[in-house]
């Protein structure tokens, strides 16, 4: 497959909080509907965009998309057609750490709000208060966040942000000192998402306003958010931010939603997708999902969560582990980004070449071992 779209972010985040007593509609779920769920991760391929302009530094070419490179590592493994493989390639963004220097990224950040509708497509009052969600109040508080702000780490001299400092424990033994990869953020104007009841389910504030969080058919979300023919038109968020230039495919753009969970199988008890918290962090080591069936494929690895992957997804193999977060406090507020999996865990390298003998980082304790060898899809 040789089709790409720019690198993509969802930021979601969780509040949980009472509510008052007011009468419930049907589709409507209770302020702690999510509290026991268990996280899943989603894999969108890249869609939307044809080839196009060479694009690549030292990476794949005859694509349209960001800068990136290439590398390889050599370790017995399965690769995804059951065949014995040694050679694994992988891709990422920015500048080969070997090389030095900064590359910057301009990073849009498109808030999008929810238009909750009903069924006839009319706006929808619940205890008179018009159900929309609006991504407002979150937009800088993402903006302050460790994703885009600098901050304290090991793998780092000088402040940087959180993506850089988990590339930076990866490639300890190879960069040079001013090796960096960072975001320029931007904030652009906002979209609106109509969803046509049905295909959500909604949680109301304490005062029975719009909204705690919103539950979405995953499937919706994805054809409201992607755009699905090339060229395109207004109809997605996609779409329409790159219409109006405020995203191109050479930026790694972030839609910034209010507090919203995904449900599969269009069932809302096959929930939740709990938010793409280590999506920035996989995009700088797997920008194209190994869309290609060769760059980020990786052996057969079995995590401590249960995930059985073959691909270079380093925020797959530690969510809903403990310590799966790290805090960091920053303008005035602690952050929860999730900690990631390193390079060296998925090459199976032992002992691990990062920061400190690492396989995870900023925590190192998260991950201590390596999976074991596994055969094709984890099977005995």
């Amino acid at each position: 497959m040789k089709k790409f779209v720019p690198a993509l972010l969802l930021l979601i985040f969780a509040l949980a909080m009472p509510v008052g007593v007011f009468a419930q509609e049907a589709d409507e779920v209770s302020p702690n509907a999510v509290s026991n769920a268990h996280s899943m991760h989603p894999t969108t391929p890249p869609r939307g965009h044809q080839n196009g302009q060479d694009h690549a530094r030292f990476g794949l070419a005859g694509i349209d998309s960001v800068a990136n490179w290439n590398k390889h590592f050599i370790t017995g493994g399965i690769d995804p057609n059951g065949n014995p493989q040694h050679i694994w390639y992988y891709s990422m963004v920015g500048n080969p750490p070997e090389l030095g220097n900064t590359t910057v990224f301009n990073a849009p950040i498109v808030p999008v709000s929810l238009d909750l509708r009903n069924a006839d497509g009319s706006p929808r009052f619940v205890n008179g208060h018009r159900l929309f969600y609006d991504v407002t109040p979150f937009v800088q508080p993402t903006v302050n966040s460790p994703v885009f702000q600098s901050s304290k780490y090991t793998s780092s001299d000088v402040p940087t942000q959180f993506t850089d400092a988990v590339q930076r424990a990866e490639f300890a033994d190879q960069m040079r000192p001013d090796w960096h990869t960072v975001l320029n953020p931007s904030v652009k104007a906002a979209r609106t998402m109509v969803l046509i009841r049905g295909t959500y389910r909604f949680a109301l504030n304490a005062d029975g306003s719009c909204c705690s969080f919103v539950l979405v058919d995953a499937d919706t979300f994805v054809n409201e958010l992607f755009p699905s023919t090339f060229p395109f038109d207004n109809s997605t968020a996609i779409g329409s931010a790159e219409n109006a230039g405020d995203m191109t495919t050479k930026d790694i753009s972030t839609f910034l939603f209010p507090n919203t969970y995904l449900y599969t199988q269009h069932d809302p008890t096959h929930c939740c997708i709990l938010g793409f918290s280590h999506e920035m962090s996989e995009i700088f080591n797997d920008p194209f999902v190994a869309a290609d069936g060769i760059h980020n494929v990786t052996p057969f690895w079995l995590s401590p969560n249960g995930n059985c992957q073959d691909d270079l997804e380093d925020g797959d193999v530690i969510e809903g582990l403990p310590n799966q977060v790290f805090p960091i406090t920053l303008n005035g507020m602690t952050y929860h980004p999730q900690n990631e999996a390193l390079l060296q865990w998925f090459e199976f390298e032992s002992p691990s070449s990062a920061l400190g003998g690492a396989y995870s980082y900023p925590n190192t304790g998260t991950l201590t071992a390596l999976s074991a060898p596994q055969n094709f899809g984890c099977k005995p």
